[in-house]
């Protein structure tokens, strides 16, 4: 495996240690030899619900950055106008912003993602979980 895309919800259990990732997504994101990438669009998620009050982080956003997606040695997928441009032609299998945004970085760049969410097979994304 070359790379994966975590979902935010992969992302999150696993730095929060959560037993609801499954062992294949486990397995996926400590392989040593595989390119772990996180969407942009994710941290904005996080942002976004954290802001909200629909999630407790229990540590400052900055704080989630530094320690989980920088040392922990993730690459950010920036958000780029092919992603947008592709997630503009996704058939309405899902009506999550963010989760049509990480499905459209996935297709574009070839990537598997690391998600427990059903609604990303339709669109022929390859699940990790």
């Amino acid at each position: 495996m070359s790379g994966v895309l975590l979902d935010t919800h992969a992302f999150l259990w696993f730095v929060f240690d959560d037993p609801r990732l499954s062992a294949a997504a486990e397995a996926a994101i400590v392989d040593p030899e595989a390119e772990k990438l996180l969407s942009v669009g994710s941290l904005w998620e996080i942002v976004i619900k954290a802001q909200l009050g629909k999630l407790q982080l229990g540590m400052p956003v900055e704080e989630l950055v530094d320690e989980h997606v920088t040392g922990r040695v993730l690459t950010l997928l920036a958000v780029e106008p092919p992603h947008l441009v592709r997630s503009s032609e996704l058939p309405m299998h899902h009506r999550d912003p963010f989760d049509r945004l990480l499905v459209a970085q996935a297709l574009s760049l070839d990537l598997p993602v690391v998600t427990g969410d059903p609604r990303f097979a339709p669109y022929g994304v390859e699940v990790v979980w």
